[in-house]
């Protein structure tokens, strides 16, 4: 059996960031790497704001990210990026702008070093970056470091081995490779016998050779034996003197400088000083500890605990800091100056750590008494230092990134200063108040923008001590945010409705602490239905809307687009549709007042191809299959053009052929007809009227276009970086800021792309067999005006048919609060492209190697352009999203007349539109600010296009997540337009986005439901519930969500006569805290809680699922039940039990001031103790399936009161899974893998079939069938994805005994849950295919999709193609991460890569059909087998 892994929704959050500077755009103030398991993005920074510029997803797990300068920073002022990854390898990349992306200039692998032969799951790998980018060091196994050495700009002008080389001779390569031979450092061998069980090391700053700080736990201890061994890290300094050899070795001599024994055993990370401040800090659960060179150590303690588990001296503190209860497990630092430390805690409670200074060494620290804010849950943090080039402004405030793995992460302004404090008086038992301004008030949705959490009261003022009577000021607020949901804890499929249409949604139970709540997930653009049934407008081969200004004075129509100030005009609504039917067509025009319903002002026989706007919006101008009409605003003609050929020897006209489409901008039309000619008018606005445009300059009348259109460039980005050869050169008047200026885009026959400029028609950029194929960048050519006749050579027509014909070309903008042009490209092949337009230098057109390596082709010319052209559009095109549709009726053209052919034809358009929309603002109440701004900032305003036809889909991009393509949820739209004057508006802002759309369901008018998030590739919407959910299931029969809360609560044991066996001493000590969790019935149509059940502070909850059980209440004998499984701690002494608890949903009478109208409520119907943790739960044949220890029961639902057993069977050690088909049952267990058994009833019985007798931790189990074929689907902890064969026959399952690995696949995530839904083929048949949703911890979800086998065959051919012919990011190989750890045959072949497949749609055309002529198939047949798999579910 062959399955599809891919992923649907790449892993939520920030793991890792790096600062550099990698592009050279106008407004960049740096740009952020961000990385979270596989998935690397980069923004670039403009003023604070995140901009999205690329996205990849790798073929291994990044642990690391750092940038570097080497010798060629110095040339380009631009910074590397070094990539490590989990496997022990790391990657150097370095941006390019040629292809707008990284290129890979080395990977370093490591993975048969001595120390990486077995690298346990537990191990964490590091990549740390010297300051001054002399050398990186990778962490090993075993206590080792990988160091890559990088040339340095002195050693080329004071070479430390001068004698053994030549420099000139050695400039050159050290160009070309910019780092040494690298090497391994085994720590306890090289630097110091006493490391080991390295826990964290970084480059200090200030040294003259590289200087590693290593913190390291050479006795582990715990909890439980601190009496015997208390302080067992301990912290060495050395420095690095790397030395080379004549024949190209390397070797390093280390120098210990410091050598710290007896650091609390718990500390567990390095912060170090800036370069003022000699020193570094470690980081505690209950201290913050400073240590300098002269082995000078400062221990501040935060809580009662760190005088109890550590010896250390501590600072004397205050009387109000003795009675702190800090916790800083999971806590992040950073300095933000050369004396205060942030710290944020893992709860996202800000705190400052002063330093204070006595000369140039530090005497004492201190630590803020109260949280400066709440922020989000930190995963790192940094600081960007004073410099423009990395994110500061011009007066040195330092810009704080907060990552986050499970919330939004944060870019935070912060404004520090320190000034003597001689105006306030101040004594030891006050402190000094540090009074905010209201512009600068900040909480927690200011600082860690949308999360799942509501906004606490903000403080006015900030506290802070300072033992030199200085204060201090710290003013933090958000300046931009990377939206995440965190990983994803469990999911469900529910039932929602988009207005009256339901429709199936994700519900994911995401995030943790403050952060947790759900997220919901669908697969089309939300939008609601607000009228139907508007047959009286029509539609069905068109719809057009514009706003038109109506004068008031009579006969004021005359003068077309002359204004007058004196003249008072209003706003009207046009729309014009038209329908194929009767033949030959039939347009209505309709005008909107405000003030009035929608009339019929005009009807029109025949078929309008578009319409719009003219003369400065006071007329209409509308096109047909024959003519150009111009219309007044009551629908009366103007002026009307009949499209035919006169001729100047007669007066008999000839009739063109039809008009199949044009592009209106006005003063500008443009027709092109089905024999392929064209045809260019203007509008003179001082007449009225519309004459015919000189097209000498394009060829003459006869030349022939495949496509073209008008479009406005309102970003000005065209014209910045327009060029002409004569700096006298006229192209007309143009706006001298050159926004709004118009464009020409042609294409001819040939498939050469054509951009000319206007009022004056000079061609500005072109592009030929690049464009026809959809390589990955275009460039301008260089060459003149082409030839717009067809080709008469066959072979040359053969081939371009065979590369892709194409079927519509549109530029547009895309984008939110910076739209940017974007072009549009589809194939009749079904093969949609879209592309960015950049600015590009000259030196990057043609001649780029880079650009040659990517597209395959020769350059065009040299340097410049070679034709003596009067202006060069000095862009390129970058090819930013691929996707393949199956177009249907692609057979049946217009060609030939009317009738029956353009009733059939499917029209597909890209349509402009712009709308606004209402963000959710639970994140964004802020009291400070002013209700009318802030409803201004809860809109947001996208740009985007709508594709018609039988994909219809919506193209949206964002300014955090980049360009997505949303299916609109129709089986067709014949037409579209947007309709912003009947968009309703809403409280907060936004409007409802209202669009006109003739779809299958006929004319109607849509909105888009607010509150959901674009930036990913499926609609998100977060519901904040201000706790993390641990199980949601959905029950259908009330169509409810049942969670189940995850709390924090205080643990207390007590003895047989329930005294407290322990109790807090002091005012810092405070219980420890345990989990406990609560069940909610929650209404998913306002999300809002009915009704909840309490356990006890010390019951916990491991599932819950809804399961149909046996029962006399009702006339079917059965109903639906909500079990929940818990386990009860009861402290390291005893033995944990659990429970199992039975719920019905029952209805009850609603309160009719409270909403919803119906109530429901959750009565327990039975509660069964257990003598272990009740792990897992399912239903089977009417009776309840649960885990209890190491043993599995079956039960009966006695009487609706209790469960009686029936049967049950020992099992694992810990089952983490239970998963059910008829009488089938799948136990997955932490130790002893999975298990297949049977259940009969006559007698009662479980029946073990087959198991796995390997020991693997699985997490979770499903079923996975398809065709009469079914298998096991297992997931384990190391995200080593299984499929399972049964089959008794076959010799090696010994009788059936065991089950038969087909495949192993590493998915680089861990699963924690499953959904099993049914998937429809084409052929129809009974039982359906089954396709797996996995949701990971890393907020990933994958998809498992079955494969029918020749498709799979070709399909894994191909995927063999693509691994030696892609140049993969990082240079990594996707065959490394396959795993084979238990069968000698290769098992990764039933397990087809979608993350390594996607590159092949996104590949051009040439390297499409050269892939699949090397596996002897066509590319038609593998885009039919891949799109057959697409789509999330």
């Amino acid at each position: 059996m062959h399955a599809l892994h891919q992923e649907i929704l790449a892993p939520s959050g920030v793991e890792l960031a790096a600062w550099v500077k990698l592009t050279a755009n106008e407004g960049v103030q740096s740009n952020l790497v961000v990385a979270r398991s596989n998935l690397l993005r980069v923004f670039e920074v403009r003023e604070e704001k995140f901009y999205h510029i690329r996205t990849h997803r790798l073929h291994g797990v990044v642990t690391g990210l750092e940038g570097v300068k080497v010798l060629g920073s110095l040339e380009d002022g631009r910074d590397r990026l070094l990539v490590g990854f989990k496997d022990a390898k790391i990657a150097l990349l370095e941006w390019t702008d040629a292809l707008h992306d990284f290129t890979t200039v080395s990977i370093h692998t490591y993975e048969r070093a001595p120390q990486c032969l077995d690298i346990k799951p537990s191990f964490h790998s590091l990549l740390r970056v010297d300051p001054i980018s002399r050398c990186a060091a990778l962490l090993l196994p075993q206590d080792a470091l990988a160091v890559l050495p990088f040339h340095q700009h002195e050693e080329l002008i004071h070479p430390t081995q001068g004698d053994q080389m030549d420099v000139d001779a050695e400039g050159d390569n050290r160009s070309g490779i910019p780092y040494h031979p690298s090497y391994i450092l085994d720590l306890p061998q090289s630097v110091s016998s006493s490391i080991h069980n390295v826990v964290d090391f970084v480059f200090l700053s200030g040294f003259h050779n590289p200087t590693i700080a290593v913190l390291f736990n050479e006795r582990p201890t715990w909890t439980g034996r601190l009496e015997e061994a208390k302080d067992t890290c301990g912290l060495i300094i050395f420095s690095m003197a790397n030395s080379f050899s004549p024949w190209g070795g390397m070797s390093s001599t280390s120098t210990v400088i410091t050598n710290i024994a007896n650091l609390p055993y718990d500390a567990y990370a390095l912060v170090p000083c800036t370069a003022g401040v000699a020193g570094l800090i470690i980081l505690t659960p209950n201290s913050v500890i400073f240590i300098d060179q002269a082995t000078k150590k400062l221990m501040l303690p935060v809580n009662g605990w760190a005088t109890r588990v550590s010896d250390v001296a501590m600072v004397p503190v205050s009387a109000e800091a003795q009675t702190q209860d800090l916790a800083l497990e999971g806590s992040r630092a950073t300095f933000i100056s050369e004396t205060t430390l942030l710290l944020i805690l893992a709860d996202g409670d800000v705190y400052t750590v002063m330093l204070a200074m006595d000369g140039k060494t530090v005497s004492g620290l201190s630590i803020s008494d109260k949280p400066l804010v709440k922020t989000t849950v930190p995963s790192l943090v940094m600081s960007v230092n004073a410099s423009p080039s990395v994110g500061a402004d011009s007066d040195g405030i330092p810009c704080i990134f907060v990552g986050s793995t499970q919330g939004p992460s944060v870019i935070l302004k912060a404004n520090v200063t320190e000034e003597d404090d001689t105006d306030v008086e101040m004594n030891d038992s006050e402190d000094a108040k540090v009074t905010v301004a209201d512009d600068d008030i900040y909480d927690d949705a200011d600082i860690y923008g949308p999360s799942h959490t509501s906004a606490p009261d903000a403080k006015k003022e900030v506290r802070q001590r300072d033992e030199k009577k200085r204060k201090l000021k710290l003013q933090l607020s958000l300046a931009d945010y990377l939206p995440a949901y965190g990983g994803i804890n469990d999911m469900v499929f529910g039932l929602t409705r988009n207005g009256d249409k339901p429709v199936p949604i994700l519900v994911a139970a995401t995030s943790t602490s403050h952060h947790g709540g759900f997220t919901l997930f669908q697969k089309d653009l939300p939008v609601k239905i607000t009228k139907k049934r508007m047959h009286i407008l029509g539609g069905t081969k068109g719809l057009w809307s514009f706003a038109l200004q109506k004068k008031t004075e009579k006969g004021s129509g005359s003068g077309g687009g002359s204004s007058n100030g004196e003249r008072d005009t209003k706003e009207t609504m046009i729309i014009i549709s038209t329908d194929a039917n009767p033949n030959p067509g039939f347009s209505r025009v309709g005008s909107v007042p405000f003030i009035h319903p929608f009339d019929i002002i005009a009807r029109i026989q025949g078929t309008s191809i578009g319409a719009g706007p003219f003369f400065g919006g006071m007329v209409v101008l509308q096109v047909m299959t024959g003519s150009i009409r111009v219309l007044e605003s009551d629908g009366t003609e103007r002026q009307v053009i009949k499209d035919v050929e006169s001729s100047s020897f007669s007066n008999v006209s000839t009739a063109r052929a039809r008009i199949r489409a044009c592009s209106i901008s006005d003063p500008y039309v443009l027709i092109l007809r089905e024999d392929d000619t064209m045809g260019l008018f203007i509008g003179e606005a001082s007449k009225g009227k519309l004459r015919r445009k000189d097209m000498s300059m394009l060829g003459g009348k006869t030349s022939k276009y495949l496509t073209g259109c008008f479009f406005t460039d309102h970003t000005g980005m065209l014209e910045k970086n327009v060029s002409s050869p004569n700096s006298k050169t006229d192209l007309g008047p143009r706006l001298t800021n050159g926004l709004n200026n118009q464009w020409l885009l042609l294409v001819r026959p040939q498939g050469i792309l054509e951009i000319w400029t206007l009022p004056k028609m000079a061609l500005a950029f072109s592009v030929g067999t690049p464009f026809a194929t959809l390589e990955n960048v275009l460039v301008d050519s260089g060459e003149g005006a082409a030839s717009s006749v067809e080709p008469t050579d066959r072979t040359k027509e053969t081939d371009i048919r065979e590369l892709g014909v194409i079927d519509q070309v549109f530029i547009a903008p895309l984008g939110e609060t910076r739209p940017e042009l974007h072009l549009f490209v589809l194939l009749r092949s079904g093969q949609l492209a879209i592309y960015q337009a950049i600015p590009a230098p000259l030196s990057l057109h043609p001649s780029a190697s880079a650009l040659e390596t990517l597209n395959g082709t020769e350059p065009a010319s040299p340097m410049l352009p070679r034709s003596s052209r009067l202006a060069h559009l000095c862009i390129a095109f970058v090819k930013v999203l691929s996707k393949t549709f199956e177009l249907q009726n692609s057979n049946i053209t217009s060609a030939g007349g009317g009738g029956l052919a353009d009733q059939k034809k499917i029209t597909r358009i890209f349509i402009p539109f712009r709308t606004q929309t209402a963000t959710n603002t639970s994140s964004f109440s802020v009291s400070s600010r002013q209700p009318d701004k802030q409803e201004e900032n809860n809109a947001t305003t996208y740009s985007g296009v709508f594709f018609t036809g039988e994909n219809p889909s919506w193209i949206i991009s964002t300014d955090r997540g980049g360009v997505h393509l949303y299916p609109s949820g129709h089986a067709v739209v014949h037409a579209f337009t947007a309709c912003p004057i009947l968009a309703s508006k809403d409280s907060r802002g936004g409007s409802g986005g209202e669009f006109l759309i003739y779809s299958d369901e006929g004319p109607t008018l849509l909105e888009w439901i607010p509150d959901f998030e674009l930036n990913f590739p499926l609609p998100m919407r977060s519901v904040p519930r201000g706790r993390a959910y641990s199980n949601v299931v959905f029950d259908p029969s009330t169509s409810l969500v049942v969670a189940a809360a995850v709390l924090e609560a205080r643990f207390a044991s007590f003895d047989e006569d329930y005294n407290r066996i322990w109790a807090p001493d002091a005012p810092n000590i405070s219980d420890p805290t345990t989990e406990c969790s609560t069940l909610e019935l929650i209404s998913p149509d306002l999300w809002v809680s009915l009704d909840g059940y309490e356990f006890a502070t010390n019951e916990v909850v491991n599932a819950v699922t809804c399961v149909t059980l046996e029962t006399a209440s009702t006339e079917t004998g059965s109903k639906e039940f909500i079990a929940v499984g818990t386990t009860i701690n009861r402290g390291e002494d005893l033995a944990a039990k659990g429970a199992t608890y039975i719920f019905e949903i029952v209805e009850v009478v609603a309160d009719p001031n409270l909403a919803p109208n119906r109530w429901y409520k959750l009565r327990l119907r039975c509660r069964d103790d257990a003598k272990g943790p009740v792990t897992a739960l399912c239903g089977l044949n009417g009776y309840l399936v649960s885990s209890m220890g190491q043993k599995i029961f079956v039960r009966a639902f006695d009487s609706d009161e209790r469960l009686v057993g029936v049967a049950f069977m020992d099992v694992g050690v810990y089952v983490t899974s239970l998963r059910t088909i008829k009488n089938l049952l799948l136990i997955g267990d932490a130790v002893k893998n999975v298990s297949f058994v049977a259940f009969q009833e006559d007698p009662y019985k479980l029946i073990l079939l087959a198991k796995d007798p390997r020991h693997l931790c699985i997490t979770t189990a499903d079923f996975f069938f398809a065709d009469n074929e079914m298998a096991i689907f297992t997931h384990d902890e190391e995200g080593i994805l299984r499929l399972y064969d049964y089959n008794p026959l076959d010799p090696e399952s010994s009788d059936g005994r065991y089950l038969l690995l087909r495949s192993e696949f590493n998915s680089q995530a861990t699963y924690l849950t499953t959904a099993l839904i049914a998937q429809r083929t084409n052929v129809d048949t009974v039982i359906p295919q089954a396709r797996l949703l996995c949701g990971a911890t890393n907020g990933s979800i994958a998809t498992i999709t079955p494969v029918e086998e020749s498709a799979a065959k070709r399909l894994q051919l191909l995927q063999g193609q693509l691994t030696r012919n892609v140049q993969h990011i990082a240079g990594l190989n996707p065959r490394a991460i396959v795993r084979n750890d238990y069968v000698s045959k290769p098992l990764s072949k039933s397990v087809l890569d979608a993350n390594l497949l996607v590159h092949f749609e996104n590949s051009s055309i040439t390297k499409q059909i050269e892939m699949t002529k090397q596996i002897g198939t066509e590319v038609a047949i593998v885009r039919q087998d891949w799109m057959a798999l697409a789509g999330p579910w």
